[in-house]
């Protein structure tokens, strides 16, 4: 018996790994639910989800080189716009006061890049005059300090 893709088929699940789960397919062929493809929440164990022996529905994604890819999620029907995965909202940072100026509608205009180039060459001109005057006075040159 052939298996097509995107079919929905009963299997038995016959090994459970750490990254998924062997299922005998009808017609003997066996395919492998991907930890992944178990189930909508975030899954660290596939145990916590199958045992070896259970009967399951699941869909065929692919087949490749005699390998079958099946997933679990993607076999339970849903209503229509109803999404996969409902992440949970995070809170702790929301709560706070924000410093950013953005949201506050105070909106900074950002600096040219004649402004920023202007003022590197400031500090740069800054930083030679600083290096230049302290490597002076430590070789004895010309204005250094004589005891």
């Amino acid at each position: 018996m052939s298996i097509e893709i995107g079919s929905k088929v009963q299997g038995k699940v016959t090994g459970i790994t750490n990254f998924g789960a062997f299922v005998e397919l009808p017609g003997g062929t066996t395919g492998l639910v991907h930890i992944s493809e178990v189930a909508d929440s975030f899954v660290k164990d596939v145990h916590d989800h199958l045992t070896v022996g259970d009967q399951i529905e699941v869909k065929v994604i692919s087949e490749k080189d005699g390998k079958t890819a099946l997933s679990i999620k993607k076999a339970v029907d849903r209503p229509e716009g109803q999404t996969t995965s409902q992440r949970p909202v995070k809170r702790g940072r929301d709560d706070r006061k924000s410093n950013d100026y953005r949201s506050k509608g105070n909106f900074k205009p950002k600096e040219t890049f004649e402004d920023k180039m202007a003022q590197f060459l400031k500090s740069s001109e800054e930083n030679l005059y600083n290096l230049k005057r302290n490597t002076e006075t430590k070789r004895g040159g010309r204005g250094g300090r004589r005891g």
